[in-house]
Protein backbone atom coordinates (compact mmCIF):
# COMPACT_ATOMS: atom_id res chain seq x y z
CA UNK A 1 0.00 0.00 0.00
CA UNK A 2 2.66 2.64 0.73
CA UNK A 3 4.37 1.45 -2.58
CA UNK A 4 0.91 2.62 -4.10
CA UNK A 5 1.05 5.95 -2.52
CA UNK A 6 4.29 6.60 -2.84
CA UNK A 7 3.44 6.17 -6.39
CA UNK A 8 0.71 8.82 -6.46
CA UNK A 9 2.69 11.35 -4.32
CA UNK A 10 5.17 11.67 -7.41
CA UNK A 11 2.37 12.53 -9.76
CA UNK A 12 1.60 16.02 -10.72
CA UNK A 13 -1.60 18.46 -10.18
CA UNK A 14 -3.24 17.55 -13.42
CA UNK A 15 -2.26 13.48 -13.60
CA UNK A 16 -3.61 13.73 -10.01
CA UNK A 17 -6.91 15.19 -11.15
CA UNK A 18 -6.64 12.71 -13.69
CA UNK A 19 -6.17 9.79 -11.17
CA UNK A 20 -9.41 10.60 -9.36
CA UNK A 21 -11.44 11.30 -12.40
CA UNK A 22 -11.06 7.95 -13.46
CA UNK A 23 -12.87 5.86 -10.78
CA UNK A 24 -15.27 9.07 -10.13
CA UNK A 25 -16.35 8.91 -14.35
CA UNK A 26 -17.36 4.99 -12.93
CA UNK A 27 -19.05 5.30 -9.84
CA UNK A 28 -21.27 8.21 -10.50
CA UNK A 29 -22.57 6.74 -13.41
CA UNK A 30 -23.04 3.75 -11.95
CA UNK A 31 -24.91 4.98 -9.18
CA UNK A 32 -27.84 6.53 -12.25
CA UNK A 33 -27.43 2.82 -13.40
CA UNK A 34 -28.70 1.53 -9.86
CA UNK A 35 -31.10 4.02 -9.51
CA UNK A 36 -32.47 2.61 -13.25
CA UNK A 37 -32.41 -1.04 -12.53
CA UNK A 38 -34.28 -0.48 -8.94
CA UNK A 39 -37.02 1.40 -11.71
CA UNK A 40 -37.59 -1.80 -13.43
CA UNK A 41 -38.50 -3.69 -10.58
CA UNK A 42 -34.84 -4.94 -9.47
CA UNK A 43 -35.31 -3.62 -5.88
CA UNK A 44 -32.26 -6.26 -4.27
CA UNK A 45 -29.85 -5.87 -7.06
CA UNK A 46 -30.36 -1.76 -7.70
CA UNK A 47 -30.19 -1.25 -3.91
CA UNK A 48 -26.83 -3.76 -3.73
CA UNK A 49 -25.75 -1.46 -6.64
CA UNK A 50 -25.99 1.84 -4.42
CA UNK A 51 -24.72 0.36 -2.01
CA UNK A 52 -21.35 -0.78 -3.50
CA UNK A 53 -21.43 2.44 -5.43
CA UNK A 54 -21.32 4.48 -2.00
CA UNK A 55 -19.02 2.37 -0.66
CA UNK A 56 -16.40 2.71 -3.37
CA UNK A 57 -17.30 6.49 -3.21
CA UNK A 58 -16.68 6.83 0.37
CA UNK A 59 -13.85 3.93 1.05
CA UNK A 60 -11.85 4.50 -2.07
CA UNK A 61 -12.59 8.41 -3.79
CA UNK A 62 -12.30 10.01 -0.27
CA UNK A 63 -9.20 8.45 0.19
CA UNK A 64 -7.73 9.35 -2.87
CA UNK A 65 -9.28 12.71 -2.93
CA UNK A 66 -7.15 12.97 0.48
CA UNK A 67 -4.04 12.22 -1.03
CA UNK A 68 -4.38 14.10 -3.83
CA UNK A 69 -5.70 17.04 -2.45
CA UNK A 70 -2.42 19.42 -1.91
CA UNK A 71 -1.41 18.83 -5.57
CA UNK A 72 -4.90 19.71 -6.35
CA UNK A 73 -4.60 23.20 -4.52
CA UNK A 74 -1.61 24.11 -6.77
CA UNK A 75 -3.84 24.73 -9.82
CA UNK A 76 -5.23 28.39 -9.13
CA UNK A 77 -8.80 27.35 -10.75
CA UNK A 78 -9.26 24.13 -8.42
CA UNK A 79 -8.25 26.06 -5.19
CA UNK A 80 -10.35 29.05 -6.37
CA UNK A 81 -13.43 26.54 -6.67
CA UNK A 82 -12.21 24.86 -3.71
CA UNK A 83 -12.81 28.03 -1.52
CA UNK A 84 -16.20 28.65 -3.24
CA UNK A 85 -17.11 25.26 -2.49
CA UNK A 86 -16.15 25.19 1.48
CA UNK A 87 -17.60 28.64 2.44
CA UNK A 88 -20.62 27.60 0.19
CA UNK A 89 -20.94 24.23 2.54
CA UNK A 90 -19.76 26.47 5.64
CA UNK A 91 -22.66 28.22 5.26
CA UNK A 92 -25.31 25.45 4.37
CA UNK A 93 -24.53 23.90 7.42
CA UNK A 94 -24.97 27.28 9.50
CA UNK A 95 -28.62 27.89 7.99
CA UNK A 96 -29.28 24.28 8.67
CA UNK A 97 -28.11 24.79 12.32
CA UNK A 98 -30.00 27.47 12.40
CA UNK A 99 -33.04 26.50 12.03
CA UNK A 100 -33.02 23.34 13.93
CA UNK A 101 -32.06 25.90 16.89
CA UNK A 102 -35.46 27.88 15.76
CA UNK A 103 -37.50 24.90 16.18
CA UNK A 104 -40.09 24.22 19.18
CA UNK A 105 -39.03 21.30 20.90
CA UNK A 106 -41.87 18.60 20.63
CA UNK A 107 -41.42 16.85 24.03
Amino acid sequence: MSACRRAVDRLGPYQSLALLLIPLSIVEPLKLAAVAVAGHGHWLTGTGMIVAAYAVSILLLERLFEIVKPKLLTLDWFAKAWIRFVALRRRVVCWFKSRKASEPQSD
